[in-house]
């Protein structure tokens, strides 16, 4: 498998935690008294993620009813995080188990901890985002389990056909139609700064546009070779800043929750929110009659051929070298059928898709139009993962930052110093090289 420059920039975060080679290997046989093969399958606690794991299981099994799948959950976050490692470095490790793509799994170190699937046909059908994050040089080691979401701007449609409005594919289409709507008295961008999370999508969401113009961006980095306070990355907190002064927001934008904005963009009281694409469950639960009126586009480059939706991949499915002979065999017929029409029924029925898939899944022919939007772009090609996909750096501050930026106490510039300071220090505890 060639390298290329996104598998590099996610091999810098294999270094960040060297795993020690696997102590004791689980047993080659894995038989039970009534001669299946008895494996077992890990994932995090939380309530739709177990949901999912026993409709997964269930199906499963009456495919194969030759194999037993014991279900096994863990805490999510830090906790989960240490306690795979410790799994991993100990041999004690579940046959399968489920777990971050990215550079997340890049820490796992996956050469020297997984299994490689790569010889497995379904690898075939992964985009090559999704094959990015759950690869080494040396192979493919996962298995894109649920849908993918977007970072970007989701939108009324209702506003825009009644302002004969286009979909902008640049920052200064994207202005001129929020001075059409604000003339019309319409709220053009909605914030809501009382959840500071969602303040942060002008950058998150930006970053696609960003590597898009700097294909090397990430990679350098995480080296410690690029900054927010440079173009193109201080585009996205320059569009912010921009944003507050041209007097876009809604009145409310420092109080104003989530659940205040999806309601706002579906009843049409703004016609922008910069946000995750998973806030179509929020809006189907609380506004269904709306759900058709709201759409998506990618937040605007400046140029449009750098405007590319940002895009959340899925978490993936692992097997640990440690799971050998029959369990082995098994633990990949179970990764397998995954991916198979079944295993594709199963993530349509007990998850709620915020996107489309990254492999050869489709979405339901009834799943919500803002949903159809984002699949265009992925059928053109016009996606770029999200940083966190790509590097171990986040600083912690900057849902802060950016409300201070999106608020007018900060500019631009001083925002982007500001984060570039949080992430050095980010860096710095990370032990990466080059900070």
């Amino acid at each position: 498998m060639k390298s290329s420059p996104t598998r590099r920039v996610l091999l810098a975060g294999a270094g960040i935690v060297a795993l020690a080679l696997p102590l004791a290997a689980c047993s080659g046989g894995g038989g039970s008294d009534d001669g299946k093969v008895e494996i077992t399958y890990l994932t995090q606690n939380a309530e739709a993620n177990v949901a999912a794991a026993k409709a997964l299981i269930e199906a499963f099994e009456d495919e194969n009813p030759d194999i037993s799948v014991k279900l096994e959950t863990q805490p999510a976050g830090t906790e989960g995080d240490n306690l795979m490692k410790t799994k991993l470095a100990t041999g004690e490790m579940e046959d399968v188990f489920h777990y971050n793509s990215g550079s997340l799994f890049q820490a796992l170190n996956p050469d020297q901890n997984l299994v490689r699937l790569d010889d497995q046909d379904w690898t075939g059908d992964l985009i090559d985002t999704m094959t990015a994050v759950v690869s080494t040089d040396n192979g493919v080691y996962g298995a894109p389990w649920g849908a993918t979401q977007a970072g970007a701007v989701v939108y009324n449609k209702k506003i825009y056909a009644d302002l004969g409005l286009e979909i902008p594919t640049t920052w200064d289409e994207f202005a001129a139609n929020n001075e059409a709507i604000k003339a019309a008295g319409i709220t053009p961008v909605i914030q809501t700064y009382g959840d500071t999370w969602t303040s942060q999508l002008f950058v998150l969401g930006d970053f696609g546009n960003v590597l898009a113009a700097d294909p090397d961006w990430a990679e350098e980095y995480t080296a410690g070779n690029r900054k927010y306070v440079d173009e193109p990355a201080l585009e996205g907190f320059a569009n912010q800043q921009a944003g507050f002064e041209a007097g876009w927001w809604n009145e409310d934008f420092g109080s104003a929750l989530f659940d205040d904005g999806a309601r706002m963009i579906a009843t049409g009281e703004g016609a922008h929110y910069p946000i995750l694409t998973g806030i179509v469950s929020t809006i189907a639960q609380n506004n269904p009659d709306e759900l058709e009126d709201v759409g998506v586009f990618p937040l605007p480059a400046q140029d449009a051929a750098d405007t590319k939706l940002t895009v959340w991949l899925p978490n993936a499915i692992y097997i640990p070298k440690t799971t050998e002979g029959d369990k082995l065999d098994a633990a990949k017929k179970f990764v397998a059928f995954t991916q198979t029409e079944a295993g594709c029924d199963v993530q349509n029925t007990a998850m709620v898709p915020s996107g489309p898939y990254a492999n050869a899944c489709t979405l339901p022919d009834d799943v919500p139009g803002l949903l159809k939007d984002m699949q265009v772009y992925f059928d053109e090609g016009n996606t770029n993962p999200a940083l966190e996909f790509l590097s171990p750096i986040k600083g912690p501050n900057l849902e802060n930052i950016t409300v201070q930026v999106g608020s007018g106490i900060s500019s631009a510039e001083e925002g982007a110093a500001l984060y570039d300071e949080d992430v050095v220090k980010q860096a710095q505890q990370l032990g990466l090289e080059g900070w």
